[in-house]
């Protein structure tokens, strides 16, 4: 039995922003694996011309290991064909008006042609350059809404944002759309066009002021940070997120809008094949540093629900909300999909895990030895993190210093050196601390619900639309999946 997800995408032709990122590439290779019959698929990437935005889509999507499934079920001449058949790469970027799309004639094309958007571009840096997280992730969004607006059979624009747009609060977050204008402080009103010339303005002064490229970047950056904690974000790309699904919600008119907000994305549970994962994503750079014996002491309350997805289900739950509301009139819906909820696993699970794992099949050295590690000590506030770091590095490290001022010829390299890293590591902690030390739950009432209506209205045999968590064994897809996929795909071990 055909499901009706994969019903829906026949004949279908959709606008997928954000190729070649982790996310956008899992759902090209889905529809291109499950509903070969999809008219076509535009791809807008960051690319000089067609032919740079062709090389990019051949190198950085449809020749990774991602792809070895559809390679082995048609060959490579044909998967070829059906790549040169289905996907047009557009050289594009959504900070820019129309997409930055500069032929005219296809910029029609995809207007008259386009039945669903898919804006899945984003800058993820926490710290992001102010200007940049502004371009992208808020004025970026309104871009890519123009542009749905004037496509004239659009049935549905899908936008992926992020579940911590809600901020730093405690308690159970509902799916709920933010209004124009509000914060999560409650002292100021939020305004984003003030933001837009406020930022403009300091770029202005940098630039009037001789200010180096790097010190530029820095001042970006600390603007962001600063205009995001004033309104009650924790850091400049939740803030920018959330100003960017403000602007949708307001101007979406009677375009069907679908804000899936997904919580920490990991790697694949089970399609194409289970554990592919691109890069050092969320915990991932926590459980590497571990397994190479790097990593003697963490900032994490162990009791804290981590709110962990794999990025098949989220794909999958993006389809099959696309299929429920394609075609509405003026709705705007908000699903949440993460696992905290309906099965949740704490830090302190995680880290057991991950310890059992490493313990049992260790990473191996330059040398060859194998890296033993020690389980190796949680700290679940930043006050018994900072008094750790005090007492095992800092102090030794000021002693180091005398000795360096002493005897300059000594240990000065070592000094700087491991004066970087901790200063490094703080930085990262000062970042991440939001997350780590996390007291939300988010509620996926829509979600299930959905998932309810399809189980009653179709069986899917196979599975392939899978979106549930409570399918997930997290010490099994930890150890056997996640894991082994990350020192594969990553590590290339």
């Amino acid at each position: 039995m055909e499901s009706n997800c994969v019903h829906f995408l026949a004949d279908k032709t959709i606008l997928i922003t954000g190729a070649p990122g982790f996310l956008a590439k899992v759902l090209v290779e889905k529809i291109l694996r499950l509903q070969p019959n999809v008219k076509k698929m535009y791809l807008l990437l960051r690319a000089a011309d067609t032919k740079a935005a062709m090389q990019r889509l051949r190198s950085e999507v449809v020749e990774i290991d991602l792809f070895k499934v559809l390679r082995n079920d048609l060959g490579e001449e044909n998967l070829n064909d059906l790549v040169s058949e289905k996907i047009v790469p557009v050289p594009g970027d959504i900070s820019i008006h129309n997409l930055g799309v500069k032929d005219s004639d296809l910029l029609q094309r995809m207007w008259s042609e386009i039945d669903i958007i898919i804006n899945i571009a984003a800058t993820t840096n926490f710290d992001e350059r102010y200007d940049i997280g502004l371009g992208i992730n808020t004025f970026g969004a309104l871009n890519v809404l123009n542009f749905a607006k004037k496509c004239i059979k659009g049935q549905l624009l899908l936008h992926v944002s992020t579940a911590y747009v809600c901020g730093e609060n405690l308690g159970l977050f509902q799916e709920k759309p933010f209004t124009m204008g509000e914060t999560l402080s409650g002292n100021n009103k939020l305004d984003i066009n003030v933001e837009f010339e406020l930022m403009k303005q300091k770029l202005k002064e940098l630039q009037h002021q001789d200010c180096s490229e790097q010190e530029i970047s820095q001042s970006m950056k600390d603007l962001g940070m600063t205009r995001a904690k004033l309104h009650g974000w924790p850091n400049t790309y939740v803030f920018t997120k959330a100003m960017g699904e403000m602007l949708m919600g307001n101007y979406r008119e009677n375009l069907p809008l679908v804000i899936v907000r997904p919580t920490m994305i990991t790697s694949t549970l089970a399609e194409p094949f289970p554990g592919w994962i691109e890069g050092l994503r969320t915990i991932d750079s926590v459980i590497v540093a571990y397994g190479k014996g790097r990593l003697k002491c963490f900032l994490a309350d162990p009791n804290t629900v981590f709110d962990l997805i794999p990025a098949d289900m989220v794909v999958n739950a993006m389809i099959a909300t696309a299929t429920a509301h394609s075609g509405e009139t003026g709705v705007q819906t908000i699903y949440h999909v993460g696992s905290s909820f309906q099965n949740p696993v704490t830090f302190g699970q995680l880290h057991e895990s991950t310890a059992r794992y490493f313990t049992k099949k260790p990473l191996v050295a330059r040398n060859g030895s194998p890296i033993i590690v020690s389980k190796g000590t949680l700290l679940s506030t930043m006050g018994q993190f900072s008094l750790y770091i005090t007492l095992c590095y800092k102090l030794p490290l000021l002693i180091l210093r005398l000795i360096n001022i002493i005897y300059p010829w000594s240990q000065g390299d070592k000094y700087n050196d491991d004066s970087r890293k901790i200063k490094l590591a703080l930085r990262l902690v000062e970042l991440y601390q939001p997350y780590l030390l996390f007291k939300g739950i988010f509620d996926d009432l829509n979600t299930e619900r959905l998932r309810m209506r399809r189980k009653e209205s179709i069986k899917e045999l196979d599975g392939s639309f899978e979106f549930d968590p409570k399918s997930i064994n997290w010490d099994d897809y930890m150890a056997n999946i996640h894991i082994p996929g990350l020192i594969t795909h990553v590590l290339k071990q």
